[in-house]
């Protein structure tokens, strides 16, 4: 699916619709790409994170089995985890892309990127945060507050290259393993145009983005 000399995840971001903000050609330009996941399951679930650089270079990739109390509780952890990890390998200025399968989550993301840049501080809609992940939830507001810039996008589960990750996070334990890496993504080429995309407001079961 990844064109050449781009990042999986990046194809993925670029595709995607990211809840109440626009997706204007700028926007493709993310210097590091988080995809992250969460399982439940009553006999213990999983959280799994997968980062890139743009020029898809991998940065690390996380699974770790885990024991939250609903579903909910899981995505919030592994958003927290993945940009935790992201955290210690970016500079400050890093501008983020955030994947992530899970509606609410992409939306409360973007809804406080865009609260903290509006001079009110009101985000767009509501930011409704399950009672259980509050502190997840704190954590995640303050690592979106470290970087450059972010934004999330919506994407299907069965695109989410951490989803395999955090449901059987034992199968994959080796990817721990991996020699920690501190990369930076290289200088895109200037391009002479660039055309806005199609509008993704009705992309992916419509209705989850605005543009």
């Amino acid at each position: 699916m990844a064109a050449h000399g781009r990042s999986a995840l990046r194809d993925l971001f670029d595709e995607s619709p990211t809840p109440h903000i626009a997706h204007p050609p700028r926007t493709h330009h993310r210097d590091f790409y988080v995809a992250t996941d969460g399982s439940f399951r009553k006999a213990g679930g999983g959280l799994g994170a997968v980062i890139e650089t743009r020029d898809g270079t991998r940065v690390a990739r996380v699974a770790t089995t885990d024991t939250p109390p609903d579903n909910n509780v899981a995505e919030y952890r592994a958003l927290h985890l993945g940009l935790d990890v992201l955290a210690a390998r970016a500079p400050r200025d890093a501008r983020v892309g955030v994947l992530i399968d899970h509606d609410a989550l992409a939306s409360n993301v973007n809804s406080a990127i865009l609260a903290t840049n509006h001079p009110d501080g009101k985000a767009p809609r509501p930011i409704s945060v399950p009672s259980a992940t509050r502190y997840h939830w704190r954590g995640i507001q303050a690592r979106l507050n470290g970087f450059g810039e972010v934004r999330a996008a919506r994407i299907d589960s069965d695109q989410n290259p951490a989803h395999p990750l955090a449901n059987a996070p034992d199968q994959y334990r080796h990817v721990n393993r991996e020699p920690d890496r501190c990369v930076l993504p290289e200088t895109p080429e200037p391009t002479a145009t660039e055309f806005p995309p199609p509008s993704r407001a009705n992309r992916n079961g419509g209705g989850r983005a605005s543009d």
